[in-house]
Parts: structure tokens; C-alpha cells; sequence
């Protein structure tokens, strides 16, 4: 088996050698199984762009190793690209077991011919036997062992004029220019728009990073009007439909645990942090995602949002910020409540938070005088626990979280009741 071994590899090597004198300028890659190789210098050449390792292997007709780099054919699509954006010409061959059969036929000599006369007399003979015993012509029969060297011979004979095809079809193609690069290095390309084949009213936009298709988007209906005309760009497009693919990563520490997070009595130490889906079938949130945060004996789970979710999963924002973000009401963390501000004009001298005796749960009002006054709201424990005992969050912040809705309803009812009111004066 050892020696059978060894004289194919001979044998591709050879196929290597004769092919790289008609394709000097091209790489040529063999495929033998679910391996594709590369040989000496092409091997040497094609190791620097796809950073795979060299090795050495001794042929018994070879005075020093050749060099050889193989890779699986499941791969061919990662490592096909970067060869061809490096500039490369590549050549994909069939590896033939048999290459003898590509020799020329020798050519006849005086006995040869004279066997080759004796045989078709007595196969003349033969048939013309065969004709007089038998009333229907029957069909002509050759031995696998005749027929299979002509099979073969056909086969390296398209082998080789399918690499030749190929090798000048990826001569004339040219690689695609990137529409745009991302901050991360990444080529965005083949941004476009197109139509759902199921319902025709439905638009969606997808583009290739780096070659990798990107899952569609639905496009807004004002969106598509603007890329139709012309007035929308595909960078602007992949910056409303796929945001998360064009930031920053963040760098692989971020996401080793444990972590620190600064809370309101001292460090919380962050032990786990991932993502799931709920299988629970008596739950409200029941197959949606979620995060899910360990710290200590406390674990904590949310819903999480899409952006959210494509920020983790493109790595453009760190576990740490994603607690906070999440989880940070809950903590009692001062950063959570920082985005809660009252509307423009509002006094907070308005704001009320106390306790109802009618039901002796605790809420949050407001007083805008001569424009009204809100409902009461009841607060959460823990934004009561951040107001009362952790002092993270204020009265006017917890007023922006539960009647920020309200007061700007309230706020535009009067103001639509003053212009109405100008208008009929005027």
C-alpha cells in the first residue's frame, strides 16, 4: 500500500510539473479526495497568503523533498478568495491515479501487425458464423478491461481541458472593488436591493462582508424610494440596516470573565455572562432571546433587544457595558438612571413621590400647574430600593422613567389648545 501510495504521488507531481510548463504564470491546485494540494513553489507562495504551513515530502524520483501544502475541500471557499485578491491566477485540477495512460500509443511493429491481421480474420470468420446461426442481430459486448483505459484517457483529457477553462476564466475575472470598508478592515460588497419572490410589496437589502453573505433586512418603504433614485448610497444603507457591522470590535479580553462593575456598595464582580432562548412554554417571554448574568449566588436574566443582540454577536460592545445596560436598574447602578431626563421647561419642584394609603404602595406624580396634573404611577421596588436606600437614582429621574409619556401629551395638548386659540383670534 506504502508503495502504491508513493507511486501516485509520483505520478501527480508529474501531472504538477508538465501543467506548470503550459501555466508558468498561474497557481496550480490539485484536488485528491477531500484534499486540495499544492506543490513546490506554487505551495511556498500560496503558505504566505493564506498563512497555512509548509511541509516536506521525500518521492522516490525526487533528488531533494518537494514542499506541499494541503488543506481540507470544505476550506476551499475561505482560501480560494484570498488567493485571487492577493493577484493569483489559480488553476483547480483533477489529481489522476493513472497518469501513464496519458502517454502516447507506441507505435505497431511487423508482429504486431501481423497478430493484428490473424485475429480480425478469425473474428471475421466468427461473426459471419454467428449471422448464420442467429435470426436477430444482438448487441456487442466489450470487457471492462478493454473498455476502461479508453474511459480514463477520456476522463484526464476533460480534467485537463476543465482546469484550462477555469484558469482563463479567472485570468478574465477581475476581483470585485469594495463599496465601502469597514473601521474594522472588512470589504462590504454586492450591497443591493431586491424584491420578495412571496410578497411583491416586500423589499429587502443584503451585502457581503469580506465575501460572507449578510442575512436581508426589510427595507422601509422611504428608504427604498431614495436607493431607487439614487439618493440613498449602499454605505448609508448598511449603516441603518446593519450599524452593529460597521463599529469598532472590541478586543477579546472583554470577553473573558470574570469582570468588575462599580456598584452602589463597592465592586460587583461579574462571574458569567451569555445568551439563550427561552424554552419555557408557560412563560410570557417563551422563544425569545435573552441575556443571562451570574454574580455570585445572584443570576438575572432580560430580554434582549436586536440591537443589543447583534452588538454581542459582532463583538462591537463588551459584556460589562451590556449589564450595565441591562441589568443596571436592577443593580442600583447611578449609570442606569443617567438617561432618564425631564422634558425642557419642566419644573421639577413638581415632582411627588410617595406612598398611597388607599392601596400603601409607593408612587410618583407630577405637579405642572396651571397645565395639570399626572396620574399617579407606582415604582418598582428596585427603583425604590435606588431612590430610598441606595441613593443612585433621583426624584426627578424616576419621574423622567414613569410620566415622561404623560407630561409630553400634556405639554402638546396645551400648546395645540394656544395655537388654536391664536388662530381663531387672528
Amino acid at each position: 500500500m506504502v508503495k502504491k501510495n508513493a507511486e501516485k504521488d509520483v505520478g501527480f507531481v508529474r501531472q504538477f510539473n508538465e501543467l506548470k510548463k503550459k501555466h508558468p504564470d498561474a497557481v496550480l491546485l490539485f484536488r485528491k479526495g477531500d484534499f486540495y494540494e499544492m506543490y513546490k513553489e506554487d505551495a511556498l507562495k500560496a503558505s504566505v497568503i493564506l498563512a497555512l504551513k509548509v511541509s516536506d515530502k521525500i518521492l522516490p524520483l525526487e533528488k531533494d523533498p518537494i514542499k506541499l501544502l494541503t488543506f481540507p475541500r470544505h476550506e476551499l471557499d475561505k482560501h480560494l478568495p484570498k488567493l485571487i485578491r492577493s493577484g493569483q491566477r489559480v488553476a483547480i485540477c483533477e489529481a489522476i491515479d493513472r497518469p501513464e495512460l496519458m502517454k502516447k500509443p507506441r507505435e505497431k511493429t511487423g508482429e504486431d501487425l501481423k497478430e493484428t491481421n490473424i485475429s480480425n480474420k478469425n473474428t471475421m470468420a466468427k461473426k459471419k458464423k454467428e449471422q448464420a446461426v442467429q435470426e436477430e442481430p444482438t448487441k456487442t459486448v466489450k470487457s471492462a478491461v478493454e473498455e476502461k483505459p479508453v474511459k480514463e484517457m477520456k476522463t484526464e483529457a476533460k480534467a485537463e481541458v476543465k482546469s484550462e477553462q477555469q484558469t482563463e476564466a479567472k485570468q478574465e475575472r477581475k476581483p470585485r472593488e469594495p463599496q465601502m470598508i469597514t473601521a474594522n478592515g472588512e470589504k462590504v460588497s454586492h450591497g443591493h436591493a431586491f424584491q420578495s419572490t412571496i410578497n411583491l410589496a416586500d423589499w429587502y437589502f443584503t451585502a457581503k462582508i469580506d465575501g460572507v453573505q449578510l442575512k436581508p433586512q426589510k427595507m422601509d418603504a422611504a428608504d427604498l424610494a431614495a436607493y431607487q433614485k439614487k439618493e440613498m448610497t449602499v454605505p448609508q444603507l448598511m449603516e441603518r440596516y446593519y450599524p452593529t457591522k460597521l463599529m469598532p470590535k472590541v478586543s477579546e479580553e472583554a470577553y473573558q470573565m470574570p469582570k468588575q462593575l462599580s456598584g452602589p456598595d463597592g465592586a460587583i464582580t461579574i462571574d458569567k455572562f451569555n445568551v439563550y432562548k427561552e424554552k419555557d412554554e408557560q412563560r410570557p417571554d417563551y422563544g425569545k432571546y435573552k441575556f443571562y448574568v451570574q454574580m455570585g449566588d445572584t443570576k438575572m436574566s432580560a430580554v434582549a433587544s436586536r440591537e443589543d443582540l447583534n452588538a454581542y454577536f459582532d463583538r462591537v460592545v463588551s459584556p460589562t457595558q451590556l449589564v450595565e445596560k441591562n441589568f443596571g436598574e436592577r443593580l442600583h447602578l447611578q449609570s442606569a438612571y443617567e438617561k432618564y431626563q425631564l422634558p425642557e421647561g419642566v419644573d421639577p419642584k413638581g415632582v411627588r413621590v410617595a406612598k398611597d394609603h388607599s392601596d400603601n404602595k409607593w408612587k410618583v406624580s407630577m405637579d405642572l400647574g396651571d397645565k395639570g396634573k399626572t396620574s399617579k404611577h407606582e415604582i418598582s421596588f428596585d427603583d425604590g430600593y435606588s431612590l430610598f436606600k441606595a441613593k443612585t437614582a433621583t426624584r426627578e429621574q424616576i419621574a423622567a422613567k414613569y410620566l415622561n409619556t404623560e407630561i409630553t401629551g400634556m405639554l402638546s395638548a396645551v400648546t395645540n389648545k394656544l395655537e388654536k386659540s391664536a388662530s381663531m383670534k387672528m
